[in-house]
Order: C-alpha cells, then sequence, then structure tokens
C-alpha cells in the first residue's frame, strides 16, 4: 500500500519514481560490501538486524508520513535487502553442509520461496481489508509487527562457522568468518568469482535468469488491465500468476538434479510461454488461457531461479560463500534497472502485452547459448569437481 501512501501524501510522480530509484541504488551499493561483512562477521547477525531496519523505516512512514522520511525508510529497507541477499543463501547452504545435507539445498530454499511467495499474496489480499478498517496506522503497525517476527525468526537460526578446507562449515561457533577480515572477505570472494570458471558462469547465470521476469512482476497489474479486467478484479487474476510461481518454488526440490539440457529446455519453455500468452491476449487468445501461460512462465522462471541459485551454491568452494552471491545480487539488481528503464521506453509505443512478449527473447536467447556452449565442450563437469552430477552450465 506504500505507493498510495505516497500518493496521500502529495507527492508527485517524479518523486515517487525517485523514491524507487533510491531504493535500488541503496541495494546496489550495499550488495557486495554487506555480503563480505556476513562472511567476515556472521551471516545469521545481519539475517535478523536487516528487519529491523526495515521497522524502523516503516514506523517512520506510519508516524511521520513526508518526503524525506519515505527516502530514509527506502534506504533502511535497502540495506535490509543488501544485508539478507547472500547471507541467507550462504548461511543454509553451509548449515545444510554441516549436517550432510547440501544436496537438499534447493529442495528447502524451493520451499522456503514457495512460503514467501504464500505470505506475500495472503498479505495482499488482507491489506485491502486492513486499510479500511484501520487506515495506514493498522497497515503499518501490521507491517512492523512482521518485520519484527522476521527478526526473531532469524535469531534463531543455527550457525555453525569454521575454517575447514574448501570453506565448508567445520566445528561450532559463531562469527569465526575465515579470520581475514572484511577486506580480506571480499578481495577472496571477488578473486574466486573472477579466476573459477565454474563459479564465474554459474554466476552470471543467476541474473540472466532471475532479473528480466523480477522486473516484469512489477508490471503484472498493468497487464491484466490492458486486457479488459476491472481494478477491483486484477489482484484475483494476479493471484493465478503466483500460483504458478509458487508451483515452480516447489518443483525445485523434485528437479534438483536435472541437466544443462533439461534446464535451457525449460528456460527456454518459459519464454516461449510467456511470449505466446502475452502477445495473444487480449486480442488472440482468451483472457483466462493467455494469464495461464504467464503463470505457467513464471512457474518455469522461479524454478530455473532456485536451480540457479543452488548451482552457484555448488559451485563455490572458497570460505567468501556470502560475497560471492552477492556479486551475483549486485549483477541482478543492475540487469533489473536496465530491464525498467528499457520497459519504460517501450510499454508506451506498442503495449504491454507486445513488451512482456518481447521480454521473452532474452530466456529463448540464453537457453540456446546454453545448448549452444554445452555441445561445445569437451567436458561438461560438475561445478564441485568431482563425478556425483552433471548439472552445472559450464
Amino acid at each position: 500500500m506504500y505507493a498510495l501512501l505516497f500518493s496521500d501524501a502529495d507527492l508527485s510522480v517524479t518523486q515517487i519514481s525517485s523514491l524507487f530509484v533510491l531504493w535500488s541504488l541503496t541495494g546496489i551499493l550495499l550488495e557486495v560490501p554487506s555480503g563480505a561483512l556476513a562472511d567476515a562477521v556472521s551471516r545469521r547477525l545481519l539475517l535478523w538486524t536487516g528487519p529491523l531496519l526495515t521497522a524502523a523505516g516503516f514506523a517512520l512512514w506510519t508516524l511521520s508520513p513526508s518526503y524525506w522520511t519515505f527516502a530514509l525508510g527506502f534506504v533502511l529497507w535497502g540495506a535490509k535487502g543488501a544485508f539478507g541477499s547472500g547471507a541467507l543463501e550462504a548461511l543454509v547452504y553451509e548449515e545444510l553442509a554441516h549436517l550432510d545435507a547440501a544436496d537438499s539445498y534447493a529442495r528447502v530454499m524451493g520451499r522456503a520461496r514457495a512460503a514467501s511467495l504464500a505470505g506475500v499474496m495472503t498479505a495482499t489480499a488482507l491489506a485491502g481489508p486492513a486499510l479500511a478498517a484501520g487506515g495506514y496506522g493498522l497497515v503499518g503497525a501490521a507491517s512492523v509487527a512482521a518485520c519484527v517476527l522476521t527478526a526473531g525468526v532469524a535469531l534463531g537460526l543455527p550457525e555453525h562457522r569454521g575454517a575447514g578446507a574448501g570453506g565448508e562449515p567445520g566445528g561450532e561457533g559463531e562469527n569465526e568468518g575465515d579470520g581475514a577480515g572484511w577486506w580480506g572477505a571480499l578481495r577472496a570472494g571477488v578473486a574466486e568469482a573472477r579466476g573459477d570458471r565454474a563459479v564465474r558462469g554459474t554466476l552470471l547465470l543467476v541474473p540472466a535468469v532471475t532479473a528480466v521476469w523480477g522486473a516484469l512482476d512489477e508490471y503484472t497489474p498493468l497487464l491484466v488491465r490492458e486486457a479488459g479486467v476491472g481494478d477491483a478484479e486484477v489482484p484475483w487474476w494476479l493471484l493465478l500468476i503466483w500460483v504458478g510461481a509458487t508451483a515452480g518454488s516447489l518443483l525445485a526440490g523434485v528437479v534438483r538434479g536435472v541437466g544443462a539440457a533439461g534446464f535451457a529446455g525449460v528456460l527456454a519453455g518459459g519464454g516461449l510461454a510467456l511470449a505466446a500468452g502475452t502477445a495473444l491476449t487480449p486480442h488472440g487468445l482468451p483472457l483466462p488461457a493467455g494469464l495461464a501461460l504467464v503463470a505457467l512462465a513464471f512457474c518455469a522462471f522461479q524454478l530455473t531461479t532456485v536451480l540457479a541459485d543452488a548451482r552457484l551454491q555448488a559451485a563455490v568452494r572458497g570460505p567468501s560463500r556470502a560475497t560471492v552471491t552477492s556479486l551475483a545480487g549486485a549483477a541482478t539488481e543492475l540487469t533489473t534497472v536496465a530491464v525498467y528503464a528499457t520497459y519504460g521506453f517501450l510499454a508506451p509505443q506498442t503495449s504491454h502485452g507486445t513488451t512482456f512478449a518481447l521480454f521473452a527473447t532474452p530466456y529463448v536467447l540464453t537457453a540456446l547459448a546454453m545448448r549452444k556452449r554445452r555441445r561445445g565442450s569437451h567436458h561438461y563437469g560438475p561445478c564441485r569437481r568431482d563425478r556425483r552430477d552433471d548439472t552445472t552450465p559450464d
């Protein structure tokens, strides 16, 4: 509801857009430094302090709505996103490795992403009635409470850190890192990303899979409305799309062993489904069929997003896992900003449906590039440099 809050506080569209830009820039600037901090200090520390920053920002918005408090709130929210990006993936992977269950990473994170999407859908459904019952005060209080609850859950997460070989978690002990400090963690992560071919390939795959559909998500209400749906019915149609994304998260654990050919096939299929569902709606396919194809595309994109993250985590061998993951996050953020700019240029000249269809192209091209590279490689080996599986894009 924050866009409505900003508008009701007499902010112009330009001012609101500037807040979104500030939000994105904060995340980009803090993404990699916070990843190195998580490697040098404690992943759990960043995971429970980050939501408290967002809670403070939401409290400011509720108690003193103005442009400058909104700006400060977005800086705090952007910092929270940067704190969690990289730290969460690193903590989960290394805790699973500590339990000799690293192969379960895709399944665990897929379920977590599905729960996250279910929470978003539930909150969206409750936001309207909450606003009607208690105004922005109730919505703001509920938002602060949700952040505090998140911090409490994160505080209870286990964290085993050690200096085991290859960066694998070793003995009990929090806040140990690798002993090199923030600058050492940053240098080690960047060096691994640059010098290790498997890490570099999987790192670049993350933004290639994640950025476009993550940006298109912001425009799905406009796509649905363009198809002739009334504003009051838009959320219900969006629910169909996000059911598809949730299914993709849950499928990640089932198909986590899929090879690169299968990965590319899912990615290409998602791109083709997106193009067919959006280019033909509202003038071709009936609305339910068109949005069903969009939901299928989002299912494929969410599935490959989780699998790409799993491949990256399996490829990392050094101690700066959060730093490497944050580099992927920063690349994703930069690509997302580029998608926003391109969308803003294309949509006014065509339509939302046509613009969505055009953005299916990067997915098909990425899938074709993966297949071509695989055929041209004599050894298309697994990212952990052993023979347990053959699933990692080179």
